[in-house]
């Protein structure tokens, strides 16, 4: 294993360095004397995503940071390697649902509408743009909530408006109390594929039952990767929506939760409690 991890630290190293390039998975194997299939195999158990794709995230990165530092949208997009617009909107570097000239502006004119209300689990806020869902949160205080969103979207047009949520709300409300064990609502969020892969399974998880980092990360195909799932778990914006409260440590300890260990618990506790009833009737 040692060995492994030397000689995908070197391929890594080497993408880094011709990002920007037409690589092909022959050449990069080549570099590190490797066969193209036993390196990909090994590449993606060690990383948790293809050399390709590793090679694509680095692109991203740098068409967001050339984007952010004032770069023209068509120069930013040859710069980072993409060679063509058509590529920029395929991969979707910027994230789902918003184009790169968007994202250049910080979201200015977004429209994200939200509303806060009651929950047993607290104060819960939820936030959508026309397209969907973009934030979910959990909390003590209106005013927190609110500023906390406002730093999530800076440039958007943020304002409150519960008529056009409270469908939503009273859906995840009804999920709180017990009475909807899914929850199959619209999402417009930022994610790397990573994440969606990893959100993706945290939605199959079935009501009442919990998953290990380690069992999320075998379950995606990338079981070296537990560190990235905690991250992908720990970023999740529209919490409940995607229950990244259902995975938990290997010994089944709760580990962290960005509204609380303890809100995370009476989730877990509530949802085991709802399945035992629904199988005893």
């Amino acid at each position: 294993m040692p060995s492994h991890v030397d000689q995908i630290r070197r391929a890594c190293l080497y993408i880094e360095r011709h990002a920007e390039e037409p690589l092909t998975l022959a050449s990069i194997a080549a570099h590190v004397d490797a066969s193209p299939y036993h390196f990909q195999r090994t590449f993606t158990r060690i990383v948790g995503i293809s050399p390709r794709a590793y090679q694509d995230a680095l692109r991203a990165r740098r068409f967001r940071r050339d984007l952010r530092e004032g770069a023209p949208v068509v120069g930013a997009i040859y710069d980072a390697g993409y060679g063509s617009s058509s590529r920029v909107y395929e991969r979707l570097p910027t994230g789902r649902g918003m184009t790169p000239a968007v994202y250049k502006r910080g979201a200015e004119g977004v429209d994200v509408r939200y509303a806060v209300a009651d929950s047993p689990l607290g104060r819960l806020l939820v936030a959508a743009t026309p397209r969907g869902i973009c934030s979910v949160k959990l909390g003590d205080s209106d005013e927190q909530l609110a500023d906390d969103l406002r730093r999530e979207y800076p440039a958007a047009t943020i304002s409150p408006d519960r008529s056009d949520l409270a469908g939503w709300i009273k859906a995840i409300l009804t999920y709180l109390g017990g009475r909807r064990p899914h929850l199959d609502l619209p999402v417009d969020v930022q994610a790397t594929a990573f994440q969606w892969r990893v959100w993706k399974y945290l939605q199959s998880i079935p009501y009442g039952e919990t998953r290990a980092y380690s069992q999320v990360a075998r379950a995606i195909g990338a079981p070296a990767a537990v560190r990235a799932v905690a991250r992908a778990c720990a970023t999740n914006p529209v919490c409940l929506v995607i229950p990244c409260h259902r995975v938990v440590g290997k010994n089944g300890s709760l580990t962290g939760y960005r509204w609380g260990v303890e809100r995370k618990r009476r989730l877990i506790d509530a949802e085991k409690k709802g399945s035992s009833k629904k199988h005893q009737k």
